[in-house]
C-alpha cells in the first residue's frame, strides 16, 4: 500500500502547493481545512503523516496536536510554522510532533523530511512487531516459532488449557511434546497442583504398575508403602510420554483409571480417587499399532478426546533462524561465551538440512557450536560435517530402471492416458510397488522400512495410510 498524508492547513493554497510537491512520489494525499475536519478524518483515512499548520481558527495548531495524539493509531505529526516562529515548532515537538518545517519550505527539503518520517514510522512498527512476537514466544514458554504450523499448535494449547479433557500429543522425538504438555498445564486451572511426566518407555514393564499406583507395604519382597505418580498428580496433571511403548495389559489398568478415576496401590484393596488431568504423548502412529494389536482401540479413543500436532522441524524450517538464535543467546549465558551471531552461509545450512532429530538435535549443535567456538562468530566452518556435506536426506537404493520402464508402458497401457495425465497417478504406483517390495524384504517390520528407506518411521506409517499398503500382509507366519 501506497503511503497516506493528511495535509492539515486552512489555506487553500497552501494545500495545494504542498499537495503538488509531493505530487512525484506515490502517496495518498487527503486535505482537511481546520482541526475540527482533521480529526474527523484522521480515523477513517488512517494517514501515516499529518501536515499540521500551527496557526488555523476555530482550533489551534497546538490543541489539534494534542487530540491527534490521543487517537488511538495517530499519525507522526510535522508541524508546519511560519518563518521565525521556530520556537513555537520546537515547543509543538515537545508536546509530541515529530518534526517541523518553517514556510516558506524548500521542496527537496520537504520531500526530504517526508522520507525520514516514512523511514522512522517503518522502524516503529518493526519495533511493535518484535515487541510482539517477543511477547508470544514469553507466552508460550520454551516453546518457539512463529511458523503457521506452529501457531496452530499455540491456537490448540490456548483452546484446550482451561478444560480438563484429555489430549494427546503426536510427534516424532524430539519436537517438543512435554514443552507443550508443559505449556498446557500452566495455563489451566490446575496449575498448583503438580506436573508429573513418566516416560512409559523408560520404565520396565514389570515397574510401570508400582511407578504409576504406587505400592502398599508387603506387596512384594521387602515392598514398602510408596505413593505412586497418580497420587503425586492430585490436583494436577499427569503426563504418560511414549504412552505408545506402555504394555497391553497395563493399558486396561489406565483406561479403567480414566473411566472410573478410581485406583488401587500394587498389593492394596483400598480404592483412591484419580482427581487428576491426563495428558499423553507418543511418537508412534497409534492407527497401526491398534492395527497391530499392540495398543487397545478402547483407550486410544478415551486418551484423545483432542490431539495436537508438533510438525517435525523440517516442516517449519522458517522457524530455524529464530530458534538458532535463542539457543545461541541460551548457551552463550550458560557457557559465559561472546558470540555474536551466526554468519548468514552457516544459518542457510541450518536451514537446508533435514533435522531428523529435530528441536532438540538443532539445540544440541548449537551448544556444541557455541562451546567449541574459537571467535565471536559462527560460520559454515564451525558446523558439523553431516550438515554441511550435503547429508540433507539420506540415500537410499532404488528399483532397478528396467522395474521402472516396465511399470510406467503397464501403467500408460492399462489406463489409455497421456504422459501428461498419468504422471501423478504413476507416481503414487511406483511408490506402493517400491514401498511394497521394501516391506517383503524386510517381512513387514516398519521400523527396519522405514530404516531402508532413510526416513522416520511415522512417516512411512503415514505413506502406508495414503497408499492403503497393510504392513501385516508381508509379516512372516
Amino acid at each position: 500500500m501506497n503511503p497516506k498524508i493528511i495535509i492539515i492547513d486552512d489555506e487553500y493554497n497552501a494545500r495545494f502547493g504542498m499537495k503538488k510537491a509531493l505530487s512525484k512520489e506515490k502517496y495518498e494525499i487527503e486535505e482537511a481545512e481546520n482541526g475540527i475536519v482533521a480529526l474527523e478524518k484522521i480515523p477513517v483515512f488512517a494517514p501515516d503523516i499529518a501536515f499540521l499548520d500551527l496557526n488555523m481558527p476555530q482550533m489551534n495548531g497546538i490543541t489539534t496536536l494534542q487530540k491527534i495524539n490521543e487517537l488511538e493509531n495517530p499519525p507522526l505529526v510535522i508541524v508546519v510554522t511560519a518563518h521565525g516562529s521556530e520556537k513555537i515548532a520546537v515547543d509543538s515537538m515537545k508536546k509530541g510532533a515529530y518534526d517541523y518545517i518553517a514556510k516558506p519550505y524548500d521542496v527537496e527539503e520537504l520531500r526530504i523530511i517526508t522520507r525520514n518520517a516514512l523511514e522512522k514510522l517503518s522502524l516503529l512498527r518493526e519495533n511493535i512487531q518484535l515487541k510482539e512476537k517477543i511477547n508470544l514466544q514469553d507466552s508460550f514458554g520454551e516453546l518457539i516459532g512463529e511458523s503457521k504450523a506452529m501457531q496452530r499448535v499455540y491456537d490448540m494449547i490456548q483452546k484446550v488449557a482451561n478444560t480438563d479433557v484429555t489430549v494427546l500429543i503426536t510427534g516424532e522425538n524430539g519436537t517438543g511434546k512435554e514443552l507443550v504438555a508443559r505449556e498446557i498445564h500452566k495455563r489451566s486451572s490446575r496449575v498448583k497442583g503438580k506436573f508429573v511426566p513418566v516416560n512409559c518407555a523408560s520404565v520396565p514393564e514389570n515397574l510401570i504398575e508400582s511407578e504409576l499406583f504406587g505400592t502398599e507395604k508387603g506387596a512384594f519382597t521387602d515392598a514398602r508403602e510408596r505413593k505412586g505418580k497418580l497420587e503425586e498428580a492430585n490436583k494436577g496433571t499427569l503426563f504418560l510420554d511414549e504412552i505408545g511403548d506402555m504394555g497391553v495389559n497395563m493399558q486396561a489398568k489406565v483406561l479403567r483409571v480414566l473411566n472410573d478415576r478410581i485406583f488401587e496401590r500394587l498389593g492394596g484393596n483400598i480404592s483412591v480417587e484419580a482427581d487428576v488431568r491426563f495428558i499423553s504423548a507418543t511418537n508412534k502412529d497409534l492407527d497401526i499399532e491398534i492395527e497391530e494389536e499392540n495398543f487397545r482401540e478402547d483407550l486410544y479413543y478415551r486418551i484423545k478426546v483432542v490431539d495436537v500436532v508438533m510438525p517435525p522441524l523440517r516442516e517449519r524450517s522458517t522457524d530455524i533462524p529464530l530458534l538458532a538464535e535463542h539457543f545461541l543467546r541460551l548457551f552463550c549465558k550458560k557457557h559465559k561465551k561472546n558470540i555474536e551471531n551466526i554468519s548468514p552461509k552457516g544459518l542457510q545450512f541450518l536451514i537446508d538440512y533435514c533435522w531428523p532429530g529435530n528441536v532438540r538435535e538443532l539445540k544440541n549443535t548449537i551448544e556444541k557450536m557455541v562451546v567449541l567456538a574459537d571467535s565471536n562468530k559462527i560460520t559454515e566452518q564451525d558446523l558439523p560435517e553431516n550438515i554441511t556435506q550435503g547429508n540433507f536426506k539420506k540415500s537410499y537404493s532404488s528399483p532397478s530402471s528396467d522395474t521402472i520402464l516396465n511399470l510406467w508402458q503397464n501403467y500408460i497401457d492399462t489406463n489409455k492416458c497421456s504422459f501428461k495425465n498419468a504422471k501423478r497417478a504413476f507416481v503414487r504406483e511406483f511408490e506402493k510397488v517400491f514401498i511394497v517390495e521394501k516391506l517383503k524384504k524386510h517381512q513387514g517390520n516398519i521400523t527396519q522400512t522405514a530404516n531402508t528407506l532413510g526416513i522416520p518411521r511415522q512417516s512411512l506409517q503415514q505413506k502406508l495410510r495414503e497408499l492403503a499398503i497393510n504392513a501385516r500382509e508381508f509379516t512372516k507366519e
